[in-house]
């Protein structure tokens, strides 16, 4: 499956802060949306790295009590896990292990137009398992033929 086919079933939009941000109001943003990453951007289109919940907790035991007001562009990931919608599912699966990442930036050339997270991926997988299970029951069950 290309990451392309998996953008089309969940919400489209990219929610992004800005740089000067601070912590405590993009975690607020995490509630308001049942998210856990966003992008740190100055316009639409923009992508200057991405916040997540695990660079707050980082962030948190970094600097203690002053991470929550300190500023996203202080706090941010400069080193974006991405692929393009071309890519195929296997392969985000691999930038996610081997980077240690639950979210993948999914560029159309410098252009942030989705992301991949572990949730997404799990799901497919389900899915696909559920739709093997279903095909092998009915091969053996006969059924399904015309």
């Amino acid at each position: 499956m290309l990451v392309c086919q998996i953008l089309k079933a969940k919400a489209p939009e990219v929610v992004s802060v800005t740089p000067s941000q601070t912590m405590v109001e993009v975690l607020r943003l995490f509630r308001e949306n049942n998210i856990g990453f966003v992008v740190v951007s100055r316009f639409p289109g923009d992508c200057l790295g991405t916040l997540s919940e695990r660079d707050c907790c980082n962030a948190v035991a970094e600097y203690g009590t002053e991470a929550p007001l300190m500023r996203v562009a202080e706090i941010m990931n400069r080193s974006v896990a991405t692929c393009s919608g071309q890519d195929f599912l296997p392969s985000v699966m691999a930038i996610m292990t081997e980077r240690r990442t639950r979210h993948v930036l999914v560029m159309d050339g410098r252009a942030p137009v989705g992301v991949v997270s572990i949730g997404d991926v799990v799901k497919h997988r389900l899915e696909e398992l559920m739709s093997n299970e279903q095909v092998l029951y009915d091969y053996i069950a006969g059924t399904g033929y015309h």
